[in-house]
């Protein structure tokens, strides 16, 4: 027992060599950067002079425009839809573990991180899955409209992308030994806003053809509800999409984010109300939730996409994230100023742009994910009514705000004016919203206070009650009598009534032995 409760020997520590000569090394960089930190610090204001300050490298009178150049257009539009198809491709596999990754943090669970460092290989892994997945085509579909009904769904999705800005021009050198200024989209056209608007109702008839052509109940059904939704918050969404016009008085979206320079110019602050109809109309057009009935698993099993399998199932879930981060790209382009920072510092640094702009896409898109982990998918009926009850009169409010302050600032010629108009009106619409708030709760109070009515639900308690039955049961009583004395000639009737043809049969049958009887029978 001694043994058990003696003093266990210390064990020896040993000196991790393997670690000395990475600290080594580390430690030789960090004095030998120390020493040269001059030297480093004017690499690196020339490599940015390089990169940024091309005035002092280059003539500006000897910049060639691109848009004015047929062969540097053509060069651009290949260049730019290649590394825009790459990038919205890896986009949209990164949105897929972004969601998962984030809904799993939201949920307190651990999500994805066995394939690759951090789970950062999972969508490769995903996509593989898919590829070599089992192709299963319905007996009874319409073959020609079932395969091409994913197509329809994708591709306006990238059409839309390629009139959205993703920076001012940027000044590059090209291999003929000149500079060329070149803009970051595919086009920019003067009716921007209305190519968004026609563009993004393609997507549903993919949705509503997949449906109609599988055959399938479920599919079918999901089908009708992405085509009732699109229609019921396709015009909040075009009412909500003409006040940065207004605001600008351009529908390209190039000119709206150059209004929109600095972040108290955004028109989020200037007209919130439009900015938020605008949002939830969005959802509503990418089915996401909690606007996602076409594809509710409970009530449709997938939806309008329950017969498809393999890559023509993953054309339609990469559709759904490309959608996302299309809408998250239109709505930064009309309400968060798109490429610019906010504080003027893009117009300095060209290259920043772009990765402004995907900051803001990954925000928005976090933020369609938090409303997924938090609100619960809404009944049907009440998607119905929010859209042309609610989001359909705000929109009408939130146009006519914006219309009556930019009439006021056009008259005054006055920023001044504009602002002050503008929060006036913005007071109003929250004091008329808190008052019809308030009178609704007042209005389901008094609904809540009529379900305990006797009339309505059917007790009998008290007088009025036993009164309208004792008056009822008095009025009655005649009609009772009447039908009981019918029923009681009835009844008399037929006992007096003579039954001849049983007599006549009666006394005409001669008697007939008992066996012969029984041979009859």
């Amino acid at each position: 027992m001694a043994n058990l409760y003696s003093a266990q020997p210390e064990p020896q520590r040993s000196i991790p060599w393997k670690l000395v000569i990475p600290l080594l090394v580390l430690l030789l960089l960090v004095v030998l950067i120390v020493l040269n930190l001059g030297a480093i610090g004017t690499a690196i204001s020339n490599v940015f002079t390089f990169l940024f300050d091309y005035e002092s490298r280059v003539d500006p009178s000897q910049i060639i425009e691109c848009r004015g150049n047929s062969a540097c257009t053509t060069i651009q539009a290949i260049l730019f839809s290649a590394i825009l198809f790459f990038v919205l491709l890896t986009g949209f596999a990164y949105t897929t573990l972004l969601e998962r990754v984030f809904l799993a943090r939201l949920q307190h669970r651990v999500g994805p991180n066995r394939v690759g460092p951090f789970g950062l290989l999972q969508p490769l892994a995903d996509g593989i899955k898919l590829i070599f997945k089992e192709d299963i085509a319905p007996a009874q579909s319409f073959r020609a409209v079932y395969l091409i009904a994913p197509l329809l769904k994708a591709v306006p999705v990238l059409v839309v992308v390629a009139v959205v800005p993703w920076g001012p021009d940027w000044v590059v050198p090209w291999f003929d030994g000149n500079w060329y200024r070149v803009p970051l989209s595919l086009a920019d056209p003067n009716v921007g806003v209305l190519w968004v608007l026609a563009i993004t109702s393609l997507g549903t008839y993919g949705v509503a053809l997949a449906g109609w052509a599988s055959n399938n109940k479920y599919a079918i059904l999901g089908g009708m509800r992405a085509t009732a939704q699109m229609i019921s918050y396709e015009l909040s969404l075009g009412l909500t999409m003409a006040v940065p016009i207004l605001l600008a008085s351009s529908m390209s979206l190039g000119d709206i984010i150059n209004r929109q320079v600095y972040i108290w110019e955004w028109y989020i602050f200037q007209n919130p109300v439009a900015a938020a109809i605008l949002f939830i109309a969005l959802l509503a057009e990418v089915n996401r939730a909690p606007f996602d009935l076409p594809e509710a698993e409970q009530e449709l099993t997938a939806g309008y996409m329950t017969e498809y399998s393999a890559m023509k199932f993953a054309v339609f879930m990469m559709a759904e994230y490309l959608g996302m981060i299309a809408i998250s790209m239109i709505f930064a382009s009309l309400y968060l100023g798109g490429f610019q920072d906010g504080f003027g510092l893009v117009n300095g640094l060209p290259i920043l742009g772009p990765l402004v702009l995907i900051g803001k896409v990954v925000l928005m898109l976090m933020i369609m994910i938090w409303i997924r982990a938090t609100l619960p998918r809404i009944r049907y009926d009440r998607l119905m009514n929010f859209g042309w009850k609610v989001l359909v009169p705000l929109a009408l409010v939130a146009l006519s705000w914006s219309a009556i302050a930019v009439l006021v600032a056009d008259f005054s010629a006055s920023p001044m004016v504009y602002g002050i108009v503008a929060g006036l009106i913005f007071v109003a619409l929250v004091v008329g919203g808190y008052l019809v708030l308030r009178r609704s709760g007042e209005i389901a109070v008094e609904e809540d206070e009529q379900t305990d009515d006797p009339i309505i639900t059917g007790e009998r308690r008290g007088l009025g009650p036993v009164a309208i039955q004792v008056v009822g049961g008095l009025i009655a009583v005649p009609f009772v009598l009447y039908d009981w004395t019918l029923k009681q000639l009835d009844r008399l009737a037929a006992l007096n009534q003579p039954e001849t043809a049983d007599t006549e049969t009666t006394a005409v049958e001669p008697a007939r032995p008992r066996q012969a009887r029984d041979a009859g029978k």
